[in-house]
């Protein structure tokens, strides 16, 4: 059901982000982090023991975040796309483009997490919780430098 879910809004969200593109052209980046961000949810609450875990589960979301992970999502770095340039539409923030290399090291950074993420997913919570809690702090790392808090 979750696979099937997720391929449907695979294919769905390229219609969904062009649509949504016209009013707002950083939609589409905005969308596949929200894709990684709906799959990261479930396996930081098992992590927390807010969710039981469930080995069937958490492997099934990591895997879903490396196949995001393998998506090259630089197209969807559209220079003129950050808050200053959309003002209320996304929280990017311009030091992106200014600083292509570190966010591209952030950005390998949270690839190599997602990857070992998926290697221990189905092994316990004790095994998913370090993993999480890494993958946690490469998204904080570029959140706090190219990300504002606020629309």
């Amino acid at each position: 059901m979750q696979k099937a879910l997720f391929v449907t809004l695979a294919l769905a969200l390229p219609g969904i982000a062009c649509a949504e593109e016209a009013r707002n052209p950083a939609a589409p980046r905005i969308a596949y982090f929200t894709l990684l961000g709906t799959e990261m949810g479930p396996l930081a609450a098992m992590a927390k023991g807010d969710m039981p875990y469930d080995a069937t589960i958490a492997q099934a979301h990591a895997a879903d975040m490396v196949t995001l992970t393998a998506y090259l999502h630089d197209d969807l770095l559209v220079p003129g796309t950050s808050n200053a340039d959309l003002p209320g539409k996304t929280r990017a923030l311009p030091k992106i483009w200014e600083d292509m290399a570190g966010y591209g090291a952030k950005g390998k950074a949270m690839g190599e997490a997602i990857t070992e993420l998926a290697a221990v997913a189905g092994n316990g919570v004790e095994a998913l919780a370090p993993a999480v809690g890494k993958l946690g702090g490469a998204c904080k790392s570029c959140h706090d430098d190219y990300r504002a808090k606020d629309y």
